[in-house]
């Protein structure tokens, strides 16, 4: 992940509208724009194969399941953070038009060497002040070891 130095300070919603065009995804960082790194093929399969079982578990159900694209935004802590996967069924998601959401019930996280530490340390102290997360899943992609809190 890269700092992007251009600029002191982003609004949120400088950041929401720079996302909005912008040919690379980046996360917000109070106040700072971070560059997302790519995936490798095992985590986009990962990703792929979770979300496909997830969209035909929910079908029918008041919950929707967002993979990869879908901010989750932590106004208390001023982040936004691209989840791999996560699943909301609050009202105030489901209408919304805005291109996050405040309150998931389940995230989840592959875990790559160059986000691991980060994935497991602040990123996952930062998703605990979620008021409405139940679930928290990190999954390994060089080993098969699930991890679920």
């Amino acid at each position: 992940m890269v700092l992007d130095q251009r600029h002191a300070y982003f609004s949120p919603e400088d950041y929401l509208e720079i996302e909005r065009i912008s040919p690379i995804k980046h996360e917000y960082w109070q106040g700072q724009l971070v560059a997302m790194a790519g995936a490798s093929k095992a985590h986009v399969i990962i990703v792929g194969n979770l979300s496909a079982l997830l969209v035909n578990h929910l079908r029918g159900t008041d919950y929707l399941a967002y993979a990869t694209d879908m901010k989750v935004r932590l106004p208390a802590l001023n982040l936004f953070y691209y989840a791999d996967l996560a699943v909301t069924c609050d009202e105030r998601d489901r209408n919304s038009n805005e291109d996050f959401i405040l309150h998931p019930k389940l995230i989840v996280e592959v875990l790559s060497d160059s986000t691991e530490a980060f994935d497991r340390g602040d990123k996952f102290a930062d998703y605990q002040t979620i008021a409405e997360l139940e679930e928290c899943v990190l999954i390994h992609q060089k080993q098969v070891l699930v991890e679920r809190f």
